[in-house]
């Protein structure tokens, strides 16, 4: 091997080996600050690219389930709405029973007439309170629910169709007057009771369907997260490890160069 000071070589190996152990260490030390293997499309194209597409359809999941969570909360105030109007139809229709006596005096059925009155007038605040989000199921005016199934655009919604219950009101009409008018008021509530009960299927249907696909919305969630961490994320054990070794190789490989930087000195000696 000659001698020579104008070229070190020993010294560009251990400078060579020291850089690597150094980029290497900085690698590892950004994937444990950030907990990612791969945090750009620089540390690997491929996956970085599938993982921003699956974030791209998480973000989608998230409009949907805000959108079947706003159809959920319409519906749930409509179902409690018409559940309370089924219970006042079924107490006018007590009172109308009571007041179909013929044997009843005059002053007692007016005074059962006040509150079979009471009870419609209830109906009526039930159904213009039963909003959400500016939608009223039981209102004819109130409008309709829809709400997204799917991040694609192009399927079917969800939709529930207003129930109109101001038709309820309308059809019972106003109170009785006798006996008579009382007896055919119990079949005018009898009726209604059973198309109340139609809509109350109906929005238990409507809701039971919602809460299907807020449940499978919510795992598929899961599942794509947890897909975008496999190609993602970090193995911190495993970095933890690699830190400790590259450490130990950064200082021997400062110890090789120091060493590697004192060989000119050597030369030196040929000259004493």
């Amino acid at each position: 091997m000659a001698f020579t000071v104008n070229t070190n070589v020993g010294a560009m190996a251990a400078l060579q080996s020291l850089n690597a152990t150094n980029r290497g260490l900085s690698t590892v030390q950004s994937r444990i600050n950030t907990g990612l293997a791969v945090a750009s499309t620089k540390d690997d194209s491929a996956s970085f690219t599938i993982a921003q597409t699956l974030r791209g359809d998480m973000g989608g999941l998230k409009a949907v389930t805000s959108s079947l969570q706003r159809a959920k909360s319409t519906v749930d105030v409509a179902v409690a709405g018409a559940e309370q109007i089924s219970d006042l139809v079924n107490q006018m229709k007590s009172k109308a029973t009571e007041a179909s006596d013929a044997g009843m005096d005059a002053d007692s059925r007016t005074a059962i007439g006040k509150d079979f009155t009471a009870l419609k007038e209830q109906i009526t605040t039930i159904i213009n309170s039963s909003e959400f989000n500016g939608t009223n199921l039981l209102k004819a005016s109130g409008g309709t629910v829809s709400a997204l199934q799917s991040t694609d655009t192009a399927a079917a919604t969800l939709s529930v169709s207003n129930l109109n219950f101001d038709a309820i009101t309308t059809a019972i009409g106003t109170t009785f007057t006798d006996a008579a008018t009382a007896k055919t008021m119990v079949g005018t509530l009898e009726t209604q009771a059973k198309s109340i009960n139609t809509h109350l299927s109906t929005l238990g249907s409507a809701a039971r369907k919602i809460d299907g696909q807020l449940s499978f919305t919510s795992k598929l969630s899961d599942v794509i997260e947890s897909g975008i961490g496999n190609l993602v994320d970090a193995d911190l054990a495993k970095e933890s490890a690699n830190l400790q070794a590259l450490q130990v190789k950064q200082q021997l490989g400062l110890q090789a160069l120091s060493i590697a930087n004192q060989a000119p000195q050597s030369v030196m000696s040929l000259f004493r």
